[in-house]
């Protein structure tokens, strides 16, 4: 479906409001609702389509790690790895404005997508009842990035979401105003616990938690986008080689030479590759940008020197597609 062509619906959030939105969201749609920090564009988290779908909403040039909200601890230990520095921070701020980038457990049920081709997940345990109860309700994480188009000023009330979103999502759950009204601190527990970016919870009582200081990481630069969604740069992958597999990457390419593989695009696939996988054989920009991350491990795991890839156009997402197809083939040390 186009942008701007939606009807979207505002609803008080009450519990059948909370009920459509978690049948929305596993049917696939895009709900904003309140946490404690600012409003959230829910998705899916497993659903690559989906989560296409968010990034189109919000007009996000790049395809950036987001989010995934969780009702409780043993929800979020489910998605990711949690060390002693983890479980301390957790027991300590969750519920609560802290975000946790921790290693991807396989098999967690996220897609590639949503953790943009990492290995890494950026998790938290909201502190808004009607967040929890969505998530609880959905039964599964949802990733949530602040509900405003890429670049605008954070959304603090669903009149806010309504001014940017109308049209472009599906349902908008008012629950008010948000008590915090700045974003989440992101804190990564790889390696040395490391400061990534301020927010709802004050560095100090992190460490007062830890009992050390939190290691500084300067972030990459920004893609001009607002709010919650910010945690971008604030994950493991910060390099201008974002995702490189192992194999070359080849742009551009029209044909295949021997021994490579081939991300395809589109209905016209040339012949004679080692391994073919299509991003969208019907050339759908949403579909190719859920298949992205996974087509390129697959392809990688082939075993093939070098990966050439068919043109993706750069309108709509596939901006995003091609970002981050230059970030793979960009040179490496």
């Amino acid at each position: 479906m186009a942008l701007d062509t939606l009807t979207t619906r505002l609803l008080p959030a009450s519990t059948a409001a909370i009920a459509e939105a978690a049948r929305v969201l596993a049917a696939g749609g895009l709900v904003a609702f309140p946490t404690e920090t600012v409003y959230g564009l829910g998705a899916d988290a497993g659903n690559g389509e989906a989560v296409a779908r968010l990034y189109a909403a919000k007009a996000r040039p790049v395809f950036n790690p987001l989010i995934a909200h969780v009702g409780d601890v043993a929800a979020a230990r489910r998605l990711a790895q949690f060390n002693d520095a983890a479980e301390r921070l957790a027991a300590a701020f969750w519920p609560g404005p802290l975000t946790l980038v921790l290693p991807r457990r396989t098999g967690g049920g996220v897609s590639d997508l949503a953790c943009a081709g990492l290995d890494s997940i950026a998790v938290r345990v909201p502190a808004h009842p009607v967040a929890l109860a969505l998530i609880s309700a959905f039964g599964g994480p949802v990733v949530a990035p602040s509900a405003n188009r890429s670049g605008h000023v954070s959304p603090t009330s669903a009149a806010h979401v309504l001014a940017d979103l109308d049209g472009r999502i599906d349902l908008i759950l008012d629950g008010g105003a948000t008590a915090v009204g700045v974003e989440s601190s992101i804190v990564s527990c790889i390696g040395a616990p490391t400061w990534l970016r301020p927010g709802g919870v004050a560095r100090e009582a992190v460490e007062r938690v830890l009992g050390t200081a939190l290691a500084e990481r300067h972030p990459a630069p920004r893609d001009g986008d607002a709010g919650d969604d910010a945690e971008a740069p604030l994950a493991p992958g910060m390099l201008q080689s974002h995702y490189a597999p192992a194999a070359r990457i080849r742009l551009d390419a029209t044909a295949a030479c021997n021994g490579e593989a081939l991300l395809a695009f589109g209905p016209d696939v040339p012949a004679g590759a080692a391994m073919t996988l299509n991003l969208s054989p019907r050339g759908d920009l949403t579909e190719a940008a859920a298949n992205l991350f996974s087509h390129l491990r697959a392809l990688d795991a082939s075993g093939a020197a070098t990966i050439a890839v068919m043109p993706v156009p750069r309108t709509g997402l596939g901006e995003a597609i091609n970002d981050r197809l230059a970030r793979a083939a960009a040179p490496r040390p």
